[in-house]
């Protein structure tokens, strides 16, 4: 279809299959990727600092090279620090924000089907209220406001999530 149809930005890259799955999951699949993301998008995260500092435990080499594949596929982009130019603040394209569905999916898709540190009542009002919460991460991104979206979890397996009944998303 590309050929027919070419969409500008779009990679032109060789991936293993035509899926557009499969080369979703090349350009931001693994696991240290999706948790940047979120940071960036949910806990209102900017600087390499604050990732390093998120209580997942990424190496920081893992970090660094995360950070270079994510501005490379174009879902995230670098700019001066405001208070201190010679820092960089890292923060979602488009392309990164237009995710914002999927981590939403996987946050109450892990919080209905596993044990997390996730307060119940706040994914469940998610899931209630799913296009609210897209529109307001939309918004804080294009006011640059970096207020969390969510609290920091906790560790799971401490009581306060063991994995929402079906009935309540």
């Amino acid at each position: 279809l590309d050929n027919l149809f070419p969409v500008p930005g779009k990679s032109k890259s060789k991936h293993r299959s035509g899926c557009p799955v499969s080369i979703s999951l090349e350009t931001f699949g693994d696991r240290w990727s999706l948790l940047i993301i979120r940071d960036l998008m949910v806990r209102g995260f900017r600087t390499f600092k604050e990732f390093q500092q998120s209580g997942e435990g990424m190496a920081t080499n893992i970090l660094a090279d995360r950070l270079k594949r994510l501005r490379a596929a174009g879902i995230i982009a670098t700019e001066p620090d405001q208070a201190d130019g010679r820092k960089l603040n890292y923060r979602l394209t488009e392309k990164g924000i237009d995710l914002a569905p999927v981590l939403l999916e996987l946050l109450i898709w892990g919080a209905r089907h596993e044990e997390t540190g996730a307060p119940c009542e706040v994914i469940a009002k998610m899931a209630k209220n799913r296009d609210k919460v897209l529109a307001e991460v939309r918004r804080r991104w294009s006011e640059r406001d970096a207020t969390p979206l969510i609290p920091k979890f906790g560790p799971s397996g401490d009581g306060r999530n063991s994995a929402i009944p079906p009935g309540q998303t």
